[in-house]
């Protein structure tokens, strides 16, 4: 398993923040937050390109929090990311790989089904969505499909989609490595 994935893993939408995004990345790693997805889909490659080399310099003035891209492998690759993530309807995990190796790849999924193929095709984790009633994500898989994920596959599985403080000893029970979230982590 790659060390630079860690249990806590933050996915930034800076329309949700409650401060400006420098200020509420820094609030994140001050509660001990070490991962991060950039994803902030409205931005045009060449402004996500500037944040995400502005949030490199950030983390690693933090001592090297692990930055995931949302979706875009250039962006990842030229700004010296740690990854990129895939949606579930995006390009090939296995072409990812071969072209980029050192680049860490996730993959979102919302079956078993999804989860068991991104394991075959090389990811190195997943998130698997929802798992508790989240606006606008449909129905939500509950806690028993995470966990039959969880036992079926031998890559870190994340749990994502309403997760609290209050269910997540809950979730960690079923054996997930992490729990990713945007407004989990955002205070």
């Amino acid at each position: 398993m790659n060390l630079k994935l860690k249990k806590f893993y933050a996915i930034t939408d800076r329309k949700q923040f409650k401060y400006d995004f420098e200020t509420q990345i820094k609030r994140m790693l001050d509660k001990g937050i070490r991962m991060f997805q950039l994803r902030e889909k409205d931005l045009s490659a060449g402004d996500l390109l500037k944040l995400s080399i502005k949030m490199r310099e950030l983390l690693d003035r933090y001592g090297g929090a692990t930055l995931i891209i949302n979706d875009r492998v250039d962006v990842a690759f030229i700004s010296g990311a740690d990854g990129v993530h895939l949606p579930s309807n995006g390009l090939p995990v296995s072409v990812v790989k071969e072209r980029f190796p050192d680049l860490i790849v996730g993959k979102s999924c919302h079956s078993l089904e999804e989860a068991i193929q991104s394991q075959k095709d090389g990811a190195d984790y997943i998130t698997f969505s929802p798992i508790f009633e989240t606006p606008n994500k449909g129905k939500p898989k509950g806690l028993s499909q995470l966990e039959e994920v969880v036992k079926r596959l031998d890559i870190p599985v994340y749990a994502l989609g309403g997760i609290n403080e209050d269910n997540m000893p809950s979730v960690f029970d079923t054996g997930a490595y992490g729990v990713a979230g945007i407004r989990l982590f955002i205070d």
